[in-house]
């Protein structure tokens, strides 16, 4: 039996010591991460951002905690998810996938760091002032590069030169679709050929975007970057070959998948470098001194099992300069 002498010593003791463990617990720094879709399709994305943090001596569950907001690809709840994360002082926000959520971000607060990864322009949307130099609380990652759509419709030419109509599909509640419209009328003239704009905003949009392409004699068809259709990787490329069209993707995942072919930056790595981002915030860096990131290159992957599927031959040339061949 304890003495009541002990048992106030040892109770002094756990006293005096609860305060530190609360310090302890205090000292863990909290993130928000911000994303227009759900958590499942982007496993691996999330990895890489979790990856990126370990580079930087942060680990999730040991001494950093992660706010996780899903708008469950309903955009008009990002502006409620940002503010809550903004209300529970999260160190940074990580907004990432679109640029709807880096906005959102944006607008909730002018103070907490923020760092998003999307394929839009950040200075022609206002997330910041100047690629090298963002200024203010924002910095982050970006996909954009000149020319990418025309690039990516004249691959898609070289693969199927017998493609007489093109398409795009964007989703047009996204921001970034004007600018990838634009970009696809002039890319019509570039390669000489008519490149039509299909839209959807939601899973039976997809359908119907897809039901309707022989009746609007799509020949070939590109998918445009969107948290809706990153969210629906599986089912765009199991469309894309049950309507026999020849599809090309701006991410690995979709090839990865079952689709024809991707070009454009490794999201991945992108994640995996906001997570570095965010390290290097939360080590005592200012997002005004980190400039934003541009992808250094850009790959191209094709699905060789998918092209023969389609009754495709892939000329030795576009072999030759593909990233990666799935057999």
């Amino acid at each position: 039996m304890i003495r009541r002498r002990q048992f106030i010593t040892l109770l002094g003791g756990a006293v005096a010591a609860w305060p530190l463990a609360v310090q302890a617990q205090q000292s863990t720094p909290v993130i928000g991460y911000l994303y227009l879709g759900s958590p499942e399709p982007i496993a691996n994305r999330l990895a890489a951002f979790r990856s990126g943090l370990s580079e930087t001596g942060f680990i999730e569950g040991r001494n950093l905690a992660i706010e996780y907001r899903w708008a469950h690809n309903e955009p008009e709840r990002l502006p409620e998810l940002a503010a809550d994360l903004v209300h529970r002082r999260v160190a940074v926000i990580a907004a990432l996938g679109s640029t709807p959520a880096a906005l959102a971000a944006k607008t909730a607060t002018s103070t907490i760091p923020i760092v998003f990864a999307s394929g839009g322009d950040p200075v022609q949307y206002g997330l910041v002032t100047n690629l090298n130099r963002p200024g203010g609380n924002v910095t982050g990652l970006t996909d954009i590069a000149n020319d990418l759509l025309p690039k990516l419709l004249g691959l898609m030419l070289e693969l199927v030169p017998q493609a007489v109509r093109f398409g795009v599909l964007v989703n047009p509640s996204n921001p970034v679709s004007a600018s990838i419209i634009a970009e696809a009328q002039q890319a019509a003239s570039l390669i000489s050929r008519p490149v039509k704009v299909l839209t959807a905003s939601s899973n039976g949009d997809i359908d119907l975007a897809f039901a309707g392409l022989a009746q609007r004699r799509i020949d070939a068809l590109v998918i445009a970057p969107d948290t809706l259709f990153t969210n629906r990787v599986s089912q765009l490329a199991t469309l894309a070959t049950y309507h026999r069209v020849p599809a090309s993707f701006w991410t690995r995942e979709y090839p990865q998948v079952g689709g024809l072919m991707s070009y454009g930056a490794n999201v991945t790595d992108r994640d995996r470098q906001a997570g570095i981002y965010v390290g290097r915030i939360l080590k005592g860096e200012k997002p005004a001194d980190l400039p934003v990131m541009r992808p250094a290159k850009l790959e191209l992957i094709i699905n060789l099992h998918t092209a023969r599927t389609l009754g495709l031959t892939v000329p030795p040339s576009l072999l030759a300069t593909a990233d990666e061949v799935i057999e």
